[in-house]
């Protein structure tokens, strides 16, 4: 018979978040499959576990699958694990999930820590509905086009950011998203410098600015989704300003025209007003 692909969830920070259930699977299977063998090495050495390592992350997860498969197919027993948190919750481990339910291999989950979902229960945000969309891109250029893609996404809205840009993008949300929006910042979360703060994206972005908000460490930003609006309501200039960053004049006055029911024109002559 196969043996089983364990999905295990090992901790962001605090060790003893380390489900009993994960510990004990760690312990036993015959193979982990780890993003960097180094740090899962070590989490195993506090645990006193010693299973064969094996490393899958994204430069080699399409060859590194073939022979996980192969050993699974042979009855051993692996487990799967990122660097922190959930496997596959912007981690390496799809290609290898998708592989063992194709080959009928029963996969299980094990449940624990999840930067994601520790930031929204403490955020003060609505949860009903959510969207998780990653790392921001790295250049500007590139975010700010991607944060006008969610800036009237409804739904509470949960990224992660590095240390090097947390600024830059804080910036730019406060910018898009407008400076009065609510939001809330995870740094270093179940770690001992951790820091809980939510106030609106202007003052967070000016928080990190001042060193108020510490620039060390891992940052989860949640924002809360854009308020209902109708065509009326909607800032014409603030919309053309965004647009016509990356799009003609002309491209930019008929999207606006499509979103604001104004006339066409109009907004094409009031866009070059503004590039002036």
């Amino acid at each position: 018979m196969s043996g089983t692909l364990f999905v295990v969830a090992t901790p962001i920070g605090n060790l003893d978040d380390l489900t009993p259930r994960a510990r004990q699977t760690l312990a036993t299977v015959d193979l982990i499959a780890a993003e960097d063998t180094r740090h899962t090495g070590r989490l195993l050495s506090n645990i006193g576990a010693k299973p064969a390592l094996l490393a899958l992350h994204d430069h080699n997860e399409e060859r590194a699958v073939h022979g996980i498969i192969e050993a699974l197919k042979d009855g051993k027993n692996v487990a799967l694990v990122s660097d922190a948190g959930t496997p596959l919750v912007s981690d390496p481990g799809f290609r290898l999930v998708r592989a063992a339910h194709e080959n009928r291999i029963t996969v299980v989950p094990l449940p624990g820590a999840s930067a994601v979902t520790a930031a929204l229960s403490v955020a003060g945000l609505p949860t009903d509905r959510f969207c998780f969309e990653g790392f921001a891109p790295s250049k500007k250029a590139a975010r700010r086009r991607w944060l006008e893609g969610l800036a009237q996404e409804p739904r509470t809205i949960v990224l992660y950011e590095s240390v090097h840009r947390i600024g830059d993008c804080l910036a730019d949300l406060a910018d898009i998203f407008g400076a009065d929006r609510n939001a809330f910042i995870g740094r270093e979360l179940t770690k001992m410098h951790e820091q809980c703060v939510q106030e609106t994206l202007g003052s967070l972005a000016a928080r990190v600015q001042d060193g108020s908000i510490v620039g060390k460490g891992e940052f989860v930003i949640v924002v809360a989704g854009a308020a209902p609006t109708d065509a009326s309501t909607v800032d014409a200039d603030r919309l053309l300003r965004l647009l016509g960053e990356n799009l003609s004049a002309r491209e930019a006055a008929r999207i606006a025209a499509e979103v604001t029911g104004a006339k066409k024109n109009a907004l094409y002559e009031r866009l070059l007003e503004l590039r002036k």
